[in-house]
């Protein structure tokens, strides 16, 4: 059997041309070699799998080469290693520093790669400061970690640091492409796209998962090898389910999800995976955010065309419920349902409100329908001319009561299917409070933003004159005591709390004590607003409630509170209080 050696190995770089995605720091090597700018202590730091151990070694090698050498010259005699993970003691420093004293035999200068140099100990650091500081001529010191906040800072400030960044999908990929190509492999673009994303910005990994997926699947890589060998979900998943959940059709959307547990994979994942899903989408929908895609070409032309389907609001709700859901999945009882709940609630973003309830009449409509020969006769009294003739009156007031009393109430039992006209209903009842929630109370809201919309579609037809604040305030005390004689008492003392101030022309400022009135009057605004605008002649009018907690504190609320308030007024209260053992 013939050696195998991993592709990390193989294609490790030789020079820093090679070098994937670290142009800015081999350009700087590069440089200071040419210029003998090279500092004498070096920290290469940076995520695992970028580089800065195999940087090290082609810097090792380049500062020796004088031109004389042979083309394979590795310059092994120059150049030492040392694990600080396994090395990380005092007596390992004092060895490498009694090493460092000995010129070397070939070349100018020796090299010593400390890798993992954040293990060593505090002890180690302190012993090897002076000798970092104040090396020999001949001796160059590079150090790599991965974790550059544990390293002292009296250690930091001895070195040139170089921080390596992670290397790019797209980079990653077309590395991979060059390698593929190199040992005859057909490759899917996607495919190694999806290797790369794996990678999460490491070459070394990139290059280990690329060895085990050619392993599985052979000479031919597609993109469904790379995903059932890794265990990711496919783009696939998500754009069904995205289509799923577009189309509203939760029970087949609940069935995918099932499919997808049971192919193994995490409910967590999948919702995770669903919110990127669908900031992709969301970045789609721009020209100039597509760069920030980092897919294949052939996937890209499937996002853009679902972007086409999927509204920005719809995208931006769900990114929402789908990022609560990942927040919450951890600490929930019930995994399966925190995500089937979050699925549910997607798919009802884009529901029509008479989608979701077409039984939406608390009262049905045919209640309220007329009977068939009731309906002609009505008609016919429309159609009727109105005599002139003075002698013909009396008759045709007779013939238009007939009617009348045809369409008298009736309760029907439920076993007669008779069709009679039913008497209106008015839900509103003068003095009584409403909730919020009320059907009178949703309807005044959509009402008045009806009016709203229209008002914006024919805006140079609606009246913007101008009124002073003392016009303001004589409409604000009429509609105050118009609602006060219909027997709303209560808004009309908040109404009457505070005068109105004007702010802009249009806006009528109201400062109120509390919170509570403030909602109170946020619920009543609309026909407020609508009598102001209509009398002042302004559509343009607008609200803004304000609260002053100073305000406050000169309204007694509490018993306490009204207590104080007489104290205050008469001293003597306080003492009765005492002298009969009153409580407040």
């Amino acid at each position: 059997m013939e050696h195998f050696v991993v592709s990390a190995r193989k294609y490790r770089p030789q020079t820093f041309k090679d070098v994937v995605g670290q142009q800015a720091i081999t350009n700087t090597l590069l440089n200071a070699i040419e210029n003998n700018h090279l500092a004498q202590a070096l920290l290469f730091c940076g995520p695992r799998g970028v580089g800065k151990t195999t940087c090290a070694r082609i810097l090792a090698k380049m500062i020796n080469q004088d031109g004389t050498e042979h083309e394979d010259e590795d310059f092994a005699f120059n150049i030492f290693e040392l694990d600080a993970a396994s090395n990380n003691s005092v007596d390992d420093i004092r060895n490498l520093i009694d090493q460092v004293r000995i010129p070397p035999q070939v070349g100018k200068y020796k090299v010593y790669i400390i890798d993992e140099v954040h293990m060593l100990s505090q002890a180690a650091f302190n012993a090897f400061l002076k000798t970092l500081e104040e090396p020999p001529k001949h001796a160059i010191f590079i150090l790599a970690t991965t974790e550059k906040h544990k390293i002292i800072p009296t250690i930091l400030s001895r070195c040139q640091i170089f921080d390596f960044k992670r290397i790019t999908v797209k980079d990653a990929k077309e590395y991979l492409k060059y390698i593929a190509e190199s040992q005859g492999v057909q490759a899917e673009d996607d495919a190694l796209h999806i290797i790369a994303q794996k990678a999460d910005g490491a070459m070394r990994d990139a290059l280990s998962i690329f060895d085990r997926v050619v392993s599985f699947s052979g000479k031919n890589l597609t993109r469904q090898a790379v995903t059932e060998n890794l265990n990711v979900l496919d783009y696939e998943t998500y754009f069904t389910a995205t289509d799923l959940i577009l189309s509203n059709d939760i029970p087949q959307l609940l069935v995918n999800f099932n499919e997808t547990l049971a192919k193994g994979f995490d409910g967590h994942h999948f919702v995770a995976g669903l919110a990127s899903h669908f900031r992709d989408l969301m970045v789609c929908k721009n020209q100039s955010t597509i760069q920030l895609l980092e897919v294949g070409e052939q996937t890209k032309a499937k996002y853009l065309e679902q972007s086409q389907k999927a509204p920005l609001q719809f995208l931006l709700k769900g990114i929402e419920l789908a990022n609560e859901c990942d927040l919450k999945y951890k600490s929930s009882k019930n995994q399966r349902l925190l995500v089937e709940l979050c699925l549910m609630q997607l798919a009802s973003i884009t529901f029509d409100g008479e989608k979701k309830n077409s039984q939406r009449f608390i009262i049905p409509p045919s209640f309220y329908k007329v009977d068939p020969e009731v309906k002609q006769q009505l008609e016919a009294k429309k159609e009727t001319p109105t005599p002139t003739e003075p002698e013909t009156l009396p008759q045709e007031k007779e013939t238009a009561q007939e009617p009348v009393a045809t369409v008298t109430a009736t309760v029907v039992q439920p076993e007669v299917k008779q069709e009679v006209v039913k008497p209106k209903i008015d839900i509103k009842v003068a003095g009584q409070r409403v909730s919020g929630l009320s059907l009178s109370s949703i309807k005044a809201k959509q009402e008045h933003q009806r009016k709203l919309e229209e008002r914006e579609v024919k805006h140079e037809v609606m009246p913007t004159d101008d009124f002073t604040e003392e016009q303001m305030q004589a409409v604000w005390e009429k509609y105050t005591a118009k609602i006060s004689k219909k027997g709303e008492k209560i808004m009309a003392s908040i109404l009457g709390v505070d005068v109105p101030k004007l702010r802009d022309k249009t806006q009528i400022v109201v400062t109120l004590p509390n919170d509570t009135m403030k909602v109170e009057l946020e619920r009543a605004q609309y026909p407020l607003m609508e009598y102001l605008r209509k009398k002042l002649n302004n559509y343009d009018t607008s609200l803004v409630i304000e609260v002053n907690e100073a305000i406050q504190k000169k309204y007694a609320f509490t018993p306490i509170e009204k207590y104080e308030k007489l104290r205050e007024k008469n001293p003597l209260i306080d003492k009765l209080r005492q002298d009969f053992d009153l409580d407040v």
